[in-house]
């Protein structure tokens, strides 16, 4: 036994050096060459430390998890949303289901700034923030038979807040969903390789699923070696059918897609979540996960070093190219999955709570889940801060600003102080067979070129097109599977929301509220996207800008809730977890409204844009990126009801918090007048490992069971 604790000792303070050397070459290097490969170790060493002591420490001494209470997948077990699912297949579908666009396209904008604020905030936010709010919201969610966070809210802190949680909750969720879609219909547009590999995800997913449920049930093993093997495939043919004869059939118009989206995300809500929606999330976290370890083993061999400085001049100025505002709030703001995302605390109250077999596997698949995007997150502002400045800022600044000719981008881009020349610019994009890469703003392309240079330099420059349009692909396959279990989660939340009104809809078995809110989720982001498809300033286009802001007011939402259940529950002394990442998030979130709502700066005020839009319209003027007075009202109209939203949630926000701070201060004084809707204990028949690895008295465990269920493995 004291051998293994030396061991012990020496392996995490192994783990520990590496972390801190990385960070310290990180934070003081200046004016010399930085090799990505330090960030990794950051990331890395600080993500093992904070799982295995923090985690630990909130699942154990904090919430307390118990192994032997059943959870709402054993006790409600209805076959469609309830079904105690394998931990493996489990922590693949949550995993998938909050990795959405955010970890991808957040930290590539915000490598604006530099690579070190980002770093700080994706690596310390995770550890402290995000993970810990998915594990505790999936934690109550799951003592509560996996109420939405919105219904939590109302039950526990009260009518008037969790009125104000309901609808913001609701209101976020179908921004969310709408930016999640407009992303996928911009990656996969035009693109035959990259939908035909997706669509043969569904079929593959559908069998994987009667594997596990008729043919072969339990064998997780074998279903995961055949899924990937087909997903392999559909890959590789993917590309086949890009260029053959069936090209064609596959090409999509973005307004095609739309309507197969809508349709997708119906089905997906409505089927049996072992049919399709946990297979299908499980099979893609293999390519999710095996291409960001690939990544990363692919910045350890070509040790590429960071290009991007630590601290850009625009962090200070806040007026960079990419986005306007200055580091702080903006920069918190841009990355919001990867840190600390709202998104994810519904889907912690959403499809996991309802299929988690054991309360003891909540660390694993809250907090783990959370790192391992995280990881995602680091590995897009590595791919952002290892190309060209010149090129990131040609990339990722509009049109209006840099021009349309590679002459006129080298110009602009030379003045902010990073040079590039025309010849260089058109170089970069024939390397990737694209016409240009002027301007093409979002941050995915930008990092599909980081991805391709990272992974031609160790496989051969020659690949760097292949690699370019597996990573475009890559991102549709990652940001799909969050909008289907969101349009799910949706559902649920819509169901609980309408269920105090009339309760069979709080019943999610019952067939008619199942179509009925399934039907007006997807309508309601559908509506959105179709408008944005076809109106560029229109439709969820118009919503884009307070993608990150409702996101992360969202999060406050949630950090607002479980900082009331732990004082409720008589776990006072540890609110602090959560009410210190409230105070932060609720602090940079409120902040960054404020300016929205009331900036004298166009590019960051919503309301004075609107000004400057109606004064040029006054003067018969017309303003980039408007091409027609019908383009400036419309301008005129999205600044209108982006201000008025931004203004609308925050509002509902500093409602919930105040109203949970009323509450929590009550229970202190009085806690006799608290009342919990936790579900009463009853006792668990399942015997389950916690972690991903079974521990030796695990196995011995599920052994014992199996020979008195009289069943094998």
């Amino acid at each position: 036994m004291r051998t293994a604790n030396v061991r012990t000792i020496v392996i995490w303070s192994l783990v520990a050096l590496v972390a801190a050397v990385g960070w310290a070459v990180l934070a003081l290097a200046r004016g010399e060459d930085v090799s990505a490969a330090w960030m990794v170790a950051a990331a890395l060493g600080s993500y093992a430390i904070g799982y295995r002591f923090y985690s630990k420490f909130i699942a154990y001494k904090v919430l307390k998890v118990d192994k032997t209470r059943a959870t709402p997948a054993e006790r409600l077990n209805n076959g469609i949303d309830f079904h105690p699912t394998d931990r493996r297949v489990l922590l693949g579908h949550h995993f998938a289901a909050i990795a959405g666009a955010g970890p991808l396209v957040g930290p590539v904008l915000a490598a604006q700034m530099g690579y070190l604020p980002g770093t700080i905030w994706i690596i310390v936010g995770v550890i402290f923030a995000g993970a810990v709010q998915d594990m505790v919201v999936l934690f109550f969610s799951t003592r509560r038979d996996g109420r939405s966070l919105g219904q939590m809210a109302r039950e526990e802190i009260g009518p008037f807040g969790g009125a104000a949680a309901l609808l913001a909750a609701f209101a976020i969720m179908i921004i969310l969903l709408g930016v999640l879609a407009l992303v996928i219909v911009n990656a996969l547009a035009q693109s035959p390789w990259g939908t035909f590999s997706i669509a043969m995800t569904i079929p593959i997913a559908l069998l994987m699923g009667f594997y596990l449920r008729v043919l072969r049930p339990g064998r997780v093993a074998e279903v995961s070696l055949i899924g990937v093997a087909l997903l392999l495939f559909a890959l590789i043919a993917g590309r086949w059918v890009a260029e053959s004869s069936w090209a064609d059939t596959f090409t999509l118009a973005p307004s095609t897609l739309v309507i197969w989206l809508v349709a997708y995300g119906f089905i997906a809500s409505i089927l049996p979540v072992w049919m399709l929606l946990a297979p299908r999330d499980y099979l893609s976290t293999f390519m999710k996960i095996g291409t960001i370890l690939l990544l990363a083993l692919g910045v350890v061999i070509a040790l590429p070093t960071l290009k991007m400085p630590a601290v850009t001049d625009f962090a200070s100025r806040g007026d960079g190219p990419v986005f306007a505002g200055s580091l702080f709030p903006f920069v918190f703001i841009t990355i919001a999955c990867g840190a600390l995302s709202g998104f994810h605390s519904l889907i912690s109250s959403g499809t996991t709570p309802k299929m988690i077999q054991k309360e003891t596997q909540i660390r694993m698949i809250g907090y783990g889940s959370m790192l391992m995007e995280s990881s995602v997150a680091i590995m897009a502002l590595v791919a952002a801060s290892i190309i060209d400045p010149g090129l990131y800022f040609a990339m990722n600044a509009p049109a209006g600003v840099i021009g349309t000719t590679v002459e006129n981008a080298s110009q602009v881009v030379g003045s902010w102080g990073y040079q590039i020349s025309p010849a260089d610019l058109a170089q970069a994009a024939r390397d990737v067979e694209e016409s240009t890469l002027l301007s093409r703003t979002g941050g995915a392309p930008t990092l599909a070129v980081g991805v391709s240079q990272i992974f031609s330099e160790v496989t051969g420059g020659s690949l760097k097109a292949f690699w370019y349009h597996f990573a475009i692909m890559f991102e549709a396959l990652f940001i799909l599977t969050a909008l289907d279990a969101g349009t799910r989660v949706g559902r649920f939340m819509l169901q609980d929301t309408l269920g105090n009104v009339y309760r069979p809809f709080k019943n999610v078995s019952w067939k008619p509220g199942l179509v009925i809110t399934s039907g007006i989720v997807c309508g309601l982001w559908g509506y959105f996207l179709w408008v944005g498809v076809h109106e560029p300033l229109g439709g969820i286009n118009q919503l884009f800008p307070i993608f990150g802001i409702s996101n992360q007011l969202l999060a406050a939402v949630a950090l607002a809730v479980c900082t009331t259940l732990l004082v409720k529950s008589g776990r006072l002394k540890w609110a602090w977890v959560t009410a210190v990442p409230l105070a932060w998030d609720a602090t940079v979130t409120l902040t960054a409204s404020w300016q929205k709502v009331f900036s004298s700066d166009p590019k960051v005020g919503f309301f004075k844009q609107r000004q400057v839009f109606q004064d040029a319209i006054d003067r018969g003027e017309v303003l980039a990126p408007a091409k027609s007075m019908d383009d400036m009202r419309t301008v005129v109209t999205n600044s209108t009801v982006d201000g008025v939203l931004t203004a609308v949630l925050a509002l509902l926000i500093i409602i919930v918090i105040v109203d949970a701070t009323r509450v929590c201060v009550r229970h202190v004084r009085r806690p006799a007048l608290s009342t919990l809707s936790e579900t009463p204990y009853v006792e668990s028949k399942i015997v389950a490992p916690a972690g991903l690895i079974p521990t030796r008295e695990e196995k011995e465990e599920v052994a014992r069971d199996a020979v008195g269920s009289g069943t094998s493995s």
